[in-house]
């Protein structure tokens, strides 16, 4: 078994079924496999950031990850945008980049660049895989690793090592994401600010503006008398019959400023706390 062929064993196994692609040459050896693992969706996609776009967007409304398949540095910069997107959005993308050949790089092939250097700026886990034997092990670190985190993990794999053979089958196996531990003080904490009486917004983010989010925040917020908002720009935000409506939090820092008028506390659930997307003079940040 080759390394391209040990890492579309291990997507399969891990349930990463969807691949928004636009390979080239360092990639073939994954094109090729495709035809002996048709449990893998490849979807061919024109340009790079029609791949990454499509993999946030598919990311978003399964909660699951797809992957990508990028053609070297270059590829990689042309999608490097709606990847920012998706690590804003804390989709799960497993993001893989062909290189060039370990013995080629030195030469300094025109297509050559800092791959790890790009991808780390939108990626919370970046691994190059150095030999063949170690495709599955770490293509399945890349994927825990995405779904725990909700974020990019991107995989580098250089066109020897998907062409070489000698991948470890028996290490093809499900990886189950390390379960994310749950900060009990700051719960405590967020119940005494919401029983206090005092001045409440509650902010909401991630999947708390899914139905069972929303519903939740909506009572919250009616027992308690806080003002509940969702983040500007929400990874997805559930709507429909049923679903309690929620504002958003303004784009411009006066009105956010107008929105928060008065409260003392600022209750935060899947959300960060929020920024002005731009500065301007006298305005706060």
């Amino acid at each position: 078994m080759n390394g391209a062929h040990a890492l579309l064993a291990t997507m399969r196994a891990n349930l990463v079924t969807t691949c928004f692609a636009n390979p080239g040459t360092s990639e073939m050896h994954f094109v090729a496999g495709l035809d002996e693992v048709p449990e893998v969706r490849a979807i061919l996609c024109l340009f790079e950031g029609v791949a990454t776009g499509a993999a946030d967007g598919y990311a978003r409304v399964t909660g699951t990850p797809a992957a990508t398949l990028l053609h070297l540095g270059p590829g990689l910069a042309n999608g490097w945008a709606n990847l920012h997107n998706a690590r804003r959005a804390r989709s799960p993308v497993v993001n893989i980049v062909g290189d060039h050949a370990t013995y080629h790089k030195k030469y300094d092939a025109p297509l050559e660049s800092d791959i790890d250097a790009l991808a780390g700026s939108v990626s919370g886990w970046v691994h190059r895989t150095a030999d063949t034997a170690n495709v599955a092990t770490d293509a399945a670190e890349a994927i825990a690793v995405s779904v725990a985190g909700k974020q990019i993990s991107t995989l580098i794999l250089p066109a020897d090592i998907s062409w070489t053979e000698g991948a470890q089958a028996d290490e093809i196996s499900p990886q189950p994401p390390k379960p994310v531990g749950v900060d009990t003080d700051a719960v405590a904490l967020a119940v005494k600010v919401l029983r206090s009486n005092e001045p409440t917004v509650l902010l909401i983010g991630g999947d708390a503006t899914h139905g069972a989010g929303l519903a939740a925040a909506a009572r919250i917020a009616a027992a308690t008398g806080a003002r509940c908002y969702c983040e500007t720009f929400p990874t997805r935000l559930e709507r429909g019959a049923g679903v309690p409506a929620v504002d958003r939090i303004a784009y411009f820092a006066e009105a956010v400023v107008a929105q928060l008028d008065g409260a003392k506390h600022l209750v935060l659930a899947g959300a960060a706390s929020p920024v002005s997307f731009f500065a301007y003079p006298g305005k706060p940040s």
